[in-house]
């Protein structure tokens, strides 16, 4: 029996999908690579198979913004299950602990709410993809090993919790995060539990923001089968960048001049974050670098002379 032909290229952007539970992120980028009739597609950010809502796909040359994505701050809804530790800070693992969370008050849960909102050094979850000798933490975790990781720098802008409901023993938090790049939110329900006494871990998370792309705007995978839907719904490159970074304006012999590959004066001399340079026209030219008084492209998008 042969193969089913693959579709034609739809075209090059970024598409939102809304990723549902049980699948893991390299099953939605094979779907999407027979969808989208390409293999050039790749994720900005790996949902674990239990989590659903955004996962931003790059397909041809729309896998050039992912990178700048990866560091895009996130939203999530999550629920926090207090009175059971688990292997894996999430449903997903073993239980290992249990404690009886009846008692805790809404007061106490908001002061360990509050202390694990702002700048916070966090431990990553052992069952991680992080490397370790290179090897990745989840497969050293699941030999046996005590992976011990080292903490690092995280932004928690907000925590907050929006529901509590009592389970028994157990206590349901659902709550509303978001967070910057690289924050485990099952560390965050780990470390909650851990600070009222309990233990605690994830039992639900949906990823409702990436930057400035929404979980209102993401397409559910069995939609996009339907004819025609991939190219409606595919975010075109320049409209995809001015959505999700800082943008500047360029005239013609700028636009020239980084299409063949030179340097242009910086706009804001000092800037951080990528900057999505953009011609006349409109068409996205290149994502710069203007942390200099010389802007330098991170990724040339357009070819000189394009439009």
């Amino acid at each position: 029996m042969s193969a089913a032909p693959r579709a034609p290229f739809v075209g090059d952007g970024l598409l939102v999908v809304d990723k549902p539970a049980g699948w893991t992120s390299h099953d939605v980028v094979a779907r999407a690579r027979r969808l989208c009739g390409t293999r050039r597609v790749g994720h900005a950010g790996t949902l674990d198979p239990m989590a659903t809502g955004v996962l931003v796909l790059g397909v041809g040359r729309g896998t050039k913004l992912l990178t700048f994505l990866v560091g895009s701050d996130k939203a999530y809804t999550a629920t926090v299950r207090l009175g059971q530790a688990t292997l894996t800070d999430d449903a997903e693992g073993e239980v290992v602990s249990t404690a009886d969370a009846s008692d805790l008050s809404q007061e106490q849960i908001a002061v360990a709410v509050r202390d694990l909102t702002g700048d916070l050094q966090q431990v990553p979850s052992a069952v991680s993809a992080i490397k370790v000798r290179g090897e990745r933490s989840y497969a050293r975790v699941r030999a046996g090993e005590d992976v011990q990781l080292a903490a690092r720098p995280v932004r928690v802008a907000r925590f907050e919790v929006m529901h509590v409901r009592p389970e028994g023993l157990t206590v349901d938090l659902d709550v509303e995060v978001e967070v910057s790049s690289g924050t485990y939110v099952r560390a965050l329900a780990r470390d909650l539990g851990a600070a009222l006494g309990v233990g605690g871990h994830l039992t639900a998370l949906r990823r409702t923001r990436v930057g400035g792309l929404r979980v209102e705007a993401a397409s559910a995978l069995e939609a996009l089968a339907e004819d025609g839907a991939v190219a409606r719904q595919l975010v075109p490159l320049a409209e995809a960048a001015r959505a999700t970074l800082t943008t500047r304006s360029l005239d013609d012999a700028e636009a020239r001049a980084l299409g063949h590959g030179r340097r242009i004066p910086s706009e804001q001399p000092g800037r951080s974050e990528p900057v999505a340079a953009f011609a006349p026209d409109g068409h996205l030219v290149a994502v710069l670098d203007e942390s200099r008084d010389e802007a330098r492209a991170h990724v040339v998008l357009a070819p000189a002379g394009s439009g």
